[in-house]
């Protein structure tokens, strides 16, 4: 079965992103004769992905027609699937609000909150991408009713909140950090693809509430690593980490696992409470040398990488004596975008890690709240488990809190006004009174690049 399909993906400039799709396109042989729509505003980044796409795709025989367009509306017109992978801006823009947050009293940005800590994961100060990201989902409601949206790009909890709220869209957010359950399978001995697994939570925030092999619950086995392994383990981590994203058997997620019954998994990881993230010192504690991906030693350290990488696959693109197949694994890779399109295209149902409004999947979490949450994906569209449970510990003192920090960064986004990010602020920790708060928005607001932002927050 083969499905001839328009695909659109928004922010395909980013080659470190769009080369991962683009791989795993080519290596899905029942989408083939599909054309593939690539948009972004930078022409030159544009160009550069085009022709790695269709190199490659000539490399491996895979047949595939890749265009790029600025007009993001034709890409969308009639499109089958829209993948939105857009971040407005780009990582420097945001560096800028961190500095001008910290030079405030704001450690790591007045973004930086509980069960938030992740670096780009733009929230409160998001107004411009919570903004691109509807104005995709609108133009997909207009000119591809029927299509699929596929959220990619963060903060994916909000905006496929957003979304799903604010359109008649079918959308999907996705997210690899569930695949932090194969690192606790490495831990305990076991092959990664040999275990099943459940992770259930909002993204970026959820528990692993199963995990067995061949019908054995592994759960002891955790308590027996930590029981026996894990301080041995630590002391030689401590020594030998350089990956600032090699945290999920760290101190911090043992102790999250201590205090609230249910291991974290992926990105989750990278959250909790202040008591992990007051400073770097604490984030050594918790995280390691680097002080994990959010401190200011590991995020450059990742910025750096990923800059590497894209300055080593452009170089690829642009140089036609190097195969480009000499660079990537011979399958698809872990990401289950393409996956989900194939089983949406050719009604393959298959059960994926996904973002959709809760409707009962997840008890104690309202409707119209997205949850992360294993389901099965068909022509059909998804299909939800109901009934999920989660312990109150975990409901209450972690879901509930985090959910009313995205119902306030939403209705910051839809409503404006100044206020409500003052009260953002009144909630930190590291506020010291309300002249502070105000001070360090009134300095955001006031940078060139946040003119019409400042606009819709004082009115």
């Amino acid at each position: 079965m083969v499905a001839k399909l328009k695909i659109a993906v928004i922010g395909a400039g980013s080659i470190a992103w769009s080369s991962k799709i683009i791989h795993d396109l080519l290596h899905t042989p029942t989408l083939f004769g599909s054309e593939v729509a690539l948009v972004d505003i930078d022409a030159r980044r544009l160009k550069l992905v085009e022709g790695f796409a269709r190199r490659y795709a000539s490399e491996l025989g895979a047949d595939y027609k890749f265009y790029s367009t600025a007009d993001r509306r034709e890409a969308v017109r009639d499109a089958d699937f829209v993948v939105n992978t857009a971040m407005y801006g780009g990582h420097g823009y945001y560096e800028k609000m961190r500095e001008v947050s910290e030079r405030h009293g704001y450690y790591r940005g007045v973004n930086s909150t509980e069960w938030n800590m992740v670096s780009d994961y733009h929230t409160i100060w998001g107004y411009y991408q919570f903004k691109l990201a509807l104005e995709v989902a609108l133009d997909v409601e207009q000119y591809a009713p029927n299509a699929w949206l596929l959220q990619v790009a963060n903060p994916v909890f909000e905006l496929t909140t957003l979304i799903s709220r604010e359109t008649r869209v079918n959308v999907i957010g996705l997210c690899h950090g569930h695949l932090g359950y194969k690192e606790i399978a490495r831990a305990l001995g076991y092959d990664p693809e040999k275990v099943e697994f459940e992770a259930i939570g909002f993204n970026h925030v959820i528990w692993l509430t199963k995990l067995t092999y061949a019908g054995r619950n592994l759960y002891p086995l955790i308590d027996e690593w930590i029981e026996r392994k894990a301080q041995e383990y630590w002391a030689r981590w401590r020594l030998t980490q350089r990956d600032p994203f090699d945290i999920q058997m760290s101190p911090a997620a043992v102790d999250m696992y201590r205090r609230y019954g249910l291991f974290p998994v992926g990105d989750t990881v990278r959250g909790g409470t202040w008591m992990y993230h007051r400073d770097l010192k604490t984030k050594q504690q918790w995280f390691g040398p680097t002080g994990g991906p959010d401190s200011e030693v590991g995020w450059m350290v990742y910025l750096a990488r990923h800059e590497w990488y894209s300055s080593l696959l452009e170089k690829i693109a642009s140089d036609p004596g190097v195969p480009i197949s000499s660079f990537f694994p011979q399958t698809r890779t872990d990401e289950s975008l393409v996956p989900i399109i194939n089983s949406i295209a050719n009604d393959q149902p298959a059960t994926y890690q996904v973002n959709v409004p809760n409707t009962g999947a997840i008890d104690g979490l309202p409707g119209d709240v997205a949850v992360e949450i294993p389901a099965e994906v068909s022509g059909k569209g998804v299909k939800r488990p109901q009934g999920l449970k989660l312990p109150g510990k975990i409901l209450k003192a972690v879901l509930w809190p985090r959910m009313l920090r995205m119902e306030m960064a939403l209705t910051a986004f839809l409503e404006g006004g100044r206020q409500i990010l003052i009260d953002w602020l009144m909630l930190d920790p590291r506020t010291k009174s309300e002249k502070q708060a105000e001070e360090v928005w009134d300095a955001i607001l006031s940078m060139p690049e946040n003119e019409e932002m400042a606009r819709h927050y004082r009115g």
